[in-house]
């Protein structure tokens, strides 16, 4: 076995924030040792991140090493294949090539019957003249197989299962994947082929496929097809863009021998090859069984889809023995989950009116059973998928769904319907006129539409844009339907006396929400951007915003040209970017904000005192606004986001907090400080907050 040095001594590893020599003062010798070191450290990192799930440095840091190794890489020409830089993706292909496998990588014998289960298991201890077995248990992941080649401890290549003997190349696409290392870590293998499994996180599907329908684009119906269009995609640089991540679960070929499959996986982690944690050894089939009964109770609280249990005889050299047929190992078996499609009856189809005015056609059904819970709606997604499917109310359908994405009608069984549904002329809500682009519908009648200024509301007062706690779906159709927010900036005219007034609300839910508004009136200038909606641009896409240009007025009044020289802002999103900001309707909309919001400029680091550490605030401070809390959080080092999650440190309680997030933090474990054991903090940290 060959193995890379530890990462001890790196300064880049134990002391981050080292301050780097010019550039310009570096001659190649020394140039080409820190882009070594730096490479060493960055791979560190990205293990302890994506592999261990436990970042060693915050991400400003990081940035700051990768920065560092670009500019090295690029004023030298120390470009090299293993680089962690080399993740931005390569150049873009005319063709996927077909490779061969270094083994087979073969399908598996399944069944949705414990009797089946039991049944395989009979065979195998018979054929093996053996009174018990011990098996491996792992989730059966619903993503996209690839192998992955190593040879030295240096990423080769990767192709997609395809028929099982060959496979499409996809190595510059899997090289973008963080999960994937450039270099295996510690005692690794002369060679290495193993397996895996492409997956989409399902949160990142969801907020990738919101992203999509504001841009106009079609979704992806589940995470398997994003993950797999994505892969075949023959630029990598798109797939770099894209929130895929994988989990390595068999070795097909190496240059070492294992004597049971556990001894295997073990050391998958220890190269720097991510696993689930969700696998488990047992003693018995029934076991194995009970351990798909675990696994499909916890189904949908895991982030990856999954649709079933995969069970392996542990001993190598029961496997050897047991051997393969022409498609599939005779020592493992998959225990399907049960389906999740189902027929049903439409009764009705309404349209639903999004946030950038998008109509959305949702079938309103029989309510039916579908892998354990009960569906009574599902998508239609556009009116060329009405066309396609021929549906109609009336038509028993069949319905799927996958995990925690909306359930979509997959084909029409039985056409019952008098007629076809027709997709309506104007708006069901405005009556304003529908344009077609494309595949797609969408309302004319902008900010006038209520559907869509509902919309705008919620998103403006989202976690991921400005959190305003109490400003939920139900509050803003009822601040809309009395005519108190007619618009954005109206929700800064509210006064409790408004509030206290309608039904349901009191005093005390009142200040709540209005302390909570007047909170936001200086809020980061990336999180601004974020809620304005502009097409096109994400959390993501905002902090590179507001990095670049600083403030406000410099981003709405930036060319194209300037645009476009952002980091994450390619063409389409410049043009999307100077068409909001010249949108007549907009402008009034935005001015009318200012009127009450003043968004913070973009602040420079005054130090690392707080450094890999997050704060989250609720309720009003007395001594300075939760704003200029949150400036001199991320101006030392920290961070400030706008929800708790394991990952946050502190949660700052001011005054009329809420009670969301201290829910939060007492599940999580979070230490909950008052506004003067925060400002002790700081003290006892060295950051001057009158700074």
């Amino acid at each position: 076995m060959a193995g890379e040095q530890a990462p001890e001594g790196n300064p880049y590893v134990t002391d981050p924030s080292t301050d780097f020599t010019p550039v310009s003062d570096l001659d190649e010798s020394e140039a080409r040792e820190q882009a070594e070191t730096l490479r060493e450290a960055i791979r560190y990192h990205d293990h302890r991140y994506y592999v261990d799930s436990d970042p060693a440095i915050p991400d400003r840091s990081y940035d700051a090493l990768f920065a560092r190794l670009q500019e090295l890489e690029r004023k030298f020409d120390l470009d090299r294949a293993d680089s962690p830089t080399q993740r931005v993706g390569g150049d873009p292909v005319d063709e996927l090539d077909t490779v061969e496998h270094v083994a087979p990588m073969l399908s598996i014998d399944q069944s949705g019957e414990a009797e089946e289960v039991r049944a395989f298991d009979e065979r195998v201890r018979e054929e093996l003249g053996v009174k018990d077995l011990r098996y491996v248990c792992e989730p059966k992941f619903d993503g996209l197989s690839i192998e992955v080649v190593y040879e030295d401890g240096v990423y080769r290549r990767a192709a997609t299962r395809g028929d099982g003997q060959t496979g499409d190349d996809v190595t510059e696409q899997v090289r973008t994947i963080p999960h994937v290392p450039e270099r295996l870590r510690g005692e690794y293998p002369d060679f290495l082929a193993v397996r895996g499994e492409v997956y989409m996180p399902r949160a990142a599907f969801n907020e990738f496929n919101r992203e999509r329908v504001e841009r106009g684009e079609e979704p992806f119906a589940n995470p398997r097809n994003a993950a797999a269009g994505t892969l075949r995609q023959l630029d990598p640089s798109v797939v770099a863009e894209r929130p895929l991540a994988v989990f390595f679960f068999s070795v097909l070929d190496a240059s070492v021998d294992f004597s049971t499959h556990v001894e295997r996986n073990d050391c998958l982690p220890e190269w720097g090859l991510r696993v689930s944690e969700d696998s488990e050894v047992v003693e018995s089939i029934e076991g194995a069984i009970a351990y798909r009964g675990r696994l499909l109770d916890r189904r949908d609280e895991l982030d990856y889809e999954i649709d079933g249990a995969v069970l392996k005889v542990d001993r190598m050299d029961y496997c050897e023995q047991l051997g393969y047929t022409s498609r599939a190992p005779r020592w493992a078996f998959a225990y399907k989950f049960p389906a999740r499609s189902e027929v049903t009856t439409v009764r009705d189809v309404v349209v639903q009116v999004g946030r950038t005015g998008r109509l959305t056609p949702v079938a309103l059904l029989d309510p039916v059973d579908v892998g354990g819970v009960t569906v009574s709606r599902a998508s239609l997604h556009n009116p060329e998928e009405i066309a396609r499917l021929g549906v109609g109310v009336g038509d028993r359908v069949r319905v799927k769904r996958a995990g925690d994405v909306i359930p979509d009608v997959a084909e029409v069984v039985e056409d019952e319907a008098r007629e076809h549904f027709a997709f309506p002329d104007t708006c069901p809500v405005c009556d304003s006129p529908v344009e077609r682009e494309g595949p797609l519908a969408y309302c004319t009648g902008g900010l006038a539409c209520p559907a869509q200024l509902e919309q705008a509301i919620q998103y403006y007062a989202s976690r991921e844009a400005l959190d305003i706690e109490g400003l939920g779906e139900a509050g803003v159709e009822q601040l809309t339907e009395t005519g108190l927010v007619e618009s954005l900036a109206d929700l800064y005219e509210l006064a409790v006396e408004d509030l206290a007034d309608l039904e349901g609300w009191g005093g005390r839910s009142a200040e709540k929400l209005v302390g909570e508004i007047q909170a936001t009136t200086e809020p980061a200038l990336a999180d601004f951007l974020t809620a304005l909606g502009i097409p096109e641009v994400g959390e993501t896409t905002a902090r590179a915003l507001a990095g670049e240009f600083g403030s406000f007025e410099a981003i709405r009044n930036a060319s194209e040209e300037e645009l476009r020289a952002v980091e994450d802002v390619g063409p389409t999103v410049a043009a999307e970017i100077r068409g909001f900001f010249e949108s007549e309707r907009n402008r009034e909309a935005i001015e009318a904000l200012l009127a009450h919001v003043d968004p913070r400029e973009a602040e420079t680091s005054g130090g690392e005192e707080l450094s890999g550490e997050t704060f989250v605030f609720t309720g009003s401070l007395l001594d300075f606004t939760r704003s200029e809390a949150q400036t001199i959080i991320e101006r030392h080092g920290g961070s400030a986001t706008g929800s708790v999650s394991s990952n946050t440190d502190y949660l700052v309680v001011g005054d009329n907090p809420g009670q969301t997030k201290r829910n939060d933090a007492e599940s999580e474990g979070v230490a909950m400080l008052s506004e003067s054991e925060f400002l002790d903090l700081l003290s006892e940290r060295g950051v001057d907050v009158d700074a």
